[in-house]
């Protein structure tokens, strides 16, 4: 008999003014780390990145006066388990148009976890162009890294457990705001 897996709300950890305050912080390091935003974009890795990089590049405006480019990342073709995921993956389109030769790139993920999602996304820049800098950026970062990767710029750190789910939720993909940690149970 096979096992059922059940996934249970555990806790909701960040809820719309967190993710807001943290976003606003990201924002704020970004600038403060580059000494401005000279040369800067923002590149969100989809799904939840490419809101999170509009809503960042929102905040740049109000802090700094300045409109950045932000672009789109699919990150499909570059995943080391892309044969695990279906026999026809869904690719969807990639939009940066911008240069971002000699520019400082700021990737943006909801979730920080194993570190393969960024590596895939890493690959996917370096087929674009020839960046000065590339720069990290996550809503939550959760611990569990299988690569030496690091984020830049951490809305909030959450040790999790490996039986554990971060869901991140955000209005414009979801219909809500909110961060909630899942757990799995097995039956």
């Amino acid at each position: 008999m096979a096992k059922q897996i059940t996934m249970v709300d555990k806790a909701i950890i960040m809820d719309s003014q967190a993710i807001k305050r943290a976003l606003t912080r990201v924002a704020h390091e970004i600038v403060e780390r580059n000494k401005g935003v000279s040369d800067v974009t923002l590149v969100g890795i989809r799904t939840r990145g490419v809101p999170l990089a509009q809503r960042i590049a929102e905040e740049i405006k109000r802090i700094e006066g300045v409109d950045l480019p932000v672009g789109v990342l699919d990150i499909t073709l570059y995943r080391d388990d892309l044969s695990t995921l279906a026999y026809q993956p869904i690719v969807h389109e990639t939009l940066i148009p911008f240069s971002i030769n000699n520019k400082k790139v700021v990737l943006i993920d909801d979730v920080l976890f194993t570190g393969r999602t960024v590596r895939a996304a890493l690959d996917a820049i370096i087929d674009i162009g020839r960046p000065a800098a590339i720069q990290l950026a996550v809503l939550i970062d959760r611990g569990h890294r299988e690569l030496p990767i690091r984020a830049d710029y951490v809305g909030k750190n959450v040790p999790t457990s490996s039986k554990e789910i971060v869901s991140v939720q955000l209005t414009a993909t979801d219909c809500s705001e909110q961060v909630v940690i899942k757990e799995i149970i097995e039956d």
